[in-house]
């Protein structure tokens, strides 16, 4: 089974009056790149997180988004300084005395100085705390995975359809390879009846003539090669696997194997079927940079 590298996963998990909600969607990207978004209070378990999406996933952009809702009666306490408000009170009236301004110091007032008043958050049990995270991230990624697989086995089926005809493609070159060589003999033989007349033409020279031609124009070698690298890109895809550098690399020599097929063409022909063959090749790597 083969992954795309396009997948989306959402999990809600509410437990211990707790509520988690992860998202996570990505895109193709050469490696594994997570970028995360979630309240600082869980900050803490970045490094655990990301740890747990190795399991999952090994190649890919992605997004995951971390809601986080505590329902519990009292999750902060207010917190009076009561040493620091004296001290402001002091200096309030010290200024009052120092310019003879009215004393209006009202309770308001004060309490809306920095640090009179400040929030606690309670503290809370890290370990209890992971446990329902850790549920939602898992369940977010079993179904983000699944997603993958799906549109992956998507790919592998509209891959092995351009690859079969990429062969067809293959199979006419090789076919008009040969009648491109008998041509060229029966239009040089008639080029030299139509210079020398009546003259008996030399066939060991016209022998040396073609022979220098075929060996120009020969696309034997890269034929093979490049049938080679269909059928393996073929068994790849139906071998499955994380397999996405792999193909690229291979998809990588087919177009160099049909360019050099294009350079050697002597032959509208040929040239035509290797231009749409570097058409298809091309569009199988476009898809191909979408598999894990």
């Amino acid at each position: 089974m083969i992954k795309s590298m396009t997948g989306f996963g959402r999990q809600e998990i509410v437990e211990n009056d707790r509520k988690f909600t992860v998202e996570m969607k990505s895109v193709n990207h050469r490696y594994l790149d997570v970028n995360m978004k979630m309240p600082k209070k869980l900050n803490f378990f970045e490094s655990a997180i990301r740890g747990v999406l190795k399991d999952y996933i090994s190649r890919g952009k992605v997004d995951l988004f971390i809601t986080y809702e505590d329902f519990s009666e009292s999750t902060a306490t207010v917190h009076y300084n009561k040493e620091l408000a004296r001290e402001y009170l002091k200096y309030l009236k010290q200024i009052a005395e120092d310019f003879g301004l009215d004393d209006d110091i009202r309770v308001s007032t004060l309490s809306k100085y920095p640090d009179v008043f400040t929030m606690e958050e309670q503290s809370f049990d890290e370990e209890e705390l992971w446990k329902s995270l850790k549920k939602a991230i898992e369940g977010a990624a079993e179904m983000f995975v699944q997603s993958r697989i799906v549109e992956g086995e998507h790919l592998r089926d509209d891959l092995i359809g351009k690859l079969d005809g990429m062969l067809k493609l293959v199979d006419f070159i090789s076919e008009r390879s040969p009648e491109i060589i008998q041509e060229y003999r029966q239009k040089l033989e008639e080029k030299v009846k139509e210079l020398l007349g009546d003259t008996t033409i030399d066939e060991g020279r016209i022998l040396t003539e073609v022979t220098l031609f075929a060996d120009k124009v020969c696309v034997d070698e890269e034929i093979v090669r490049l049938r080679s690298h269909i059928e393996t890109t073929k068994n790849t895809l139906v071998s499955g696997g994380s397999i996405g550098r792999k193909l690229d690399f291979i998809a990588q020599e087919m177009n160099r194997e049909a360019n050099t097929i294009l350079s050697k063409a002597n032959d509208l022909e040929i040239s035509n079927c290797a231009i749409e063959l570097k058409t298809e090749i091309e569009k199988v790597r476009e898809q191909i940079q979408n598999i894990e």
